[in-house]
């Protein structure tokens, strides 16, 4: 079940670039057995291997999604073509996960996990990296 899910995160993110300064890909991720405790920041920078002093914000999936899901007068061709596809990832990442939060670590370079909890108590999701200066 669990490679299914990262599978699955594979195939809905397969081609994506996250927009910002930079556009980096997304990586799917599996945390077994993580989602007995709550998700707190600090065990997030744990999990991450980031320093515990780090900092974390946490948002909403539609808000980070926002100039992806739907066309832009700035978007270029592909950025538009790709409308659809983060739809369906969105949409994927509803389906299969429950208590979805979006957390980006750090300043500027900014280290974005997409965290949902699985039917079989993992936690998992996609991660990628935005920049804003």
């Amino acid at each position: 079940m669990t490679n299914e899910i990262t599978e699955k995160l594979k195939q809905a993110s397969d081609g994506l670039l996250m927009i910002s300064e930079s556009e980096y890909p997304f990586e799917a991720f599996l945390w077994s057995n993580q989602a007995q405790e709550p998700m707190t920041a600090q065990k997030l920078l744990q999990l991450t291997g980031h320093p515990q002093e780090t900092s974390v914000e946490e948002i909403e999936l539609d808000y980070f999604f926002r100039n992806c899901t739907q066309e832009k007068e700035w978007h270029d061709e592909i950025q538009k073509q790709n409308v659809p596809k983060f739809k369906s990832l969105v949409k994927m990442l509803q389906d299969t996960f429950t208590d979805i939060n979006i957390y980006r670590i750090g300043t500027i370079n900014i280290d974005v996990y997409i965290v949902g909890k699985t039917p079989s108590g993992d936690l998992a999701g996609i991660s990628t990296k935005v920049v804003e200066t």
